[in-house]
């Protein structure tokens, strides 16, 4: 009888494990089509590259995307706005379905624009407005920092004392996640002091991923506003935002969804919101109707789509790569993609069980994790060092004692996990 996936046995036995799981994978990997670096230190010819929720890898097919849009640029210069081969003028429109694809979203709920501090900023410019006792703004006590100083700057900007207003909700004593009974109960019991819920879908240090639907159901219901920071959730779990009721949510595209670094990011805003043309907002050119955006004209008209909160016109050669990437996504689909993201996180698991000195932070049920791993131990830094030097394991550090390993199925294979299971079992064992 077969040993069940990632349970001991001898090396040998275990990388050959590895091979045939990858070998008989109902979805092949597309790790032909990204740039996997070598692996440093030698060992291996290419890294065991898990580092993906950090960055993710280039897609070979962005140099053609860019060289076409230098080739234009080159050949038609200003003209290139109408006469490209993907005019500049309305470029990210070439984003918008698949990119609502990804999210679960109707395409004139999305636009792809800016960086995901900046969207934030801007949906809160429209969507947070205290008043009276609904003044708070609720966050996890681990949100990823930028998003605690983006609300943190947000009190301030209404005149109000942050550490009042900035509620940071924490896991029960002894536990390393929220449970979404003590989010909802939080709601229930103080929702009308609340005017913004904004919690991360899939949260950046435990991979702990929420239960979005069942959270927005209950901030809505106590009358506050819901988004989604979804930086470590888009292009990692499959998403329903337009069903969902979301409010708001935005999102980076250089994690999961492998644009580069800095990419342009995404943003989606719930169509009861793009309808409604009073909203105050902080405008730009590009969020006026685009059929008299060149009339010149001093009075905003902004069309009844999420571009109404573009600021600027888009940056075509950071946008190309996302376009890309992209279209690797709707060529897949992220029901196949979750499907796989699950067996090799569970593979990856199942394997990291049997290492002494480490304890794993994430959550075990499948449903409740994307594809990330956080492991606890002493020193995690210099861990992640020893792992790059002696097996080419490519992981990051959240200091002082996290290591998240990413096993991300469109280029991550069994034997990448193998070899950093193998590799922790060396260095901790």
């Amino acid at each position: 009888m077969d040993r069940a996936p990632g349970s001991p046995g001898s090396p040998g036995s275990a990388e050959e494990e590895a091979r045939r799981l990858d070998a008989a994978d109902p979805l092949p990997s597309l790790r032909g089509e990204f740039h996997v670096p070598p692996a440093p230190g030698g060992a291996h010819a290419e890294a065991a590259y898990f580092a993906g929720n950090s960055l993710g890898l280039q897609p070979r097919s962005v140099a053609r995307y860019l060289e076409e849009e230098l080739a234009d640029w080159s050949r038609l210069a200003v003209e290139g706005h109408t006469r490209a081969r993907r005019p500049w003028v309305d470029y990210h429109e070439q984003a918008r379905e698949p990119a609502a694809r990804l999210v679960g979203a109707l395409p004139h709920e999305v636009v792809a624009m800016n960086s995901l501090t900046v969207n934030l900023h801007l949906m809160m410019a429209t969507f947070y407005r205290p008043a009276g006792e609904r003044t708070r703004i609720v966050i996890e006590d681990t949100a990823f920092p930028s998003d605690s100083y983006a609300v943190h700057s947000q009190a301030v900007h209404h005149g109000l004392d942050p550490e009042a207003a900035v509620v940071r909700l924490r896991p029960r004593a002894g536990e390393e996640h929220l449970r979404t009974e003590d989010v909802v109960a939080y709601l229930e019991r103080d929702g009308a002091r609340v005017a913004l819920l904004l919690l991360g879908g899939v949260n950046y240090l435990t991979g702990q991923l929420m239960d979005m639907a069942a959270i927005t159901k209950a901030g809505r219901a106590a009358g506050a506003v819901v988004g989604w920071d979804l930086a470590h959730a888009a292009g990692n779990v499959p998403l329903r935002l337009h069903d969902w009721d979301v409010d708001f949510a935005a999102w980076c595209t250089y994690k999961y969804l492998n644009s580069g670094p800095g990419a342009v990011a995404g943003c989606f805003v719930h169509e009861r919101h793009v309808r409604d043309a009073g909203l105050p907002r902080l405008s730009g050119w590009w969020g006026t109707d685009p059929a008299t955006r060149f009339r010149m004209e001093p009075r905003i008209a902004p069309p009844a789509t999420a571009d109404a909160w573009q600021l600027s016109n888009p940056p075509i050669l950071a946008l190309a790569p996302v376009l890309a990437s992209l279209e690797i996504f709707d060529r897949v689909g992220m029901a196949a993609l979750r499907a796989k993201s699950e067996r090799l996180t569970a593979y990856l698991a199942g394997r990291l069980a049997a290492v002494p000195g480490l304890a794993v932070v994430t959550p075990d049920d499948p449903a409740a994790r994307g594809c990330q791993l956080s492991i606890r131990v002493a020193d995690a830094g210099g861990l992640t060092e020893r792992l790059a030097d002696s097996a080419g394991v490519m992981a990051d550090a959240r200091e002082p004692d996290i290591v998240r390993l990413a096993p991300v199925p469109l280029y991550s294979t069994y034997h990448d996990c193998h070899r950093a299971a193998a590799a922790l079992e060396g260095l901790l064992g």
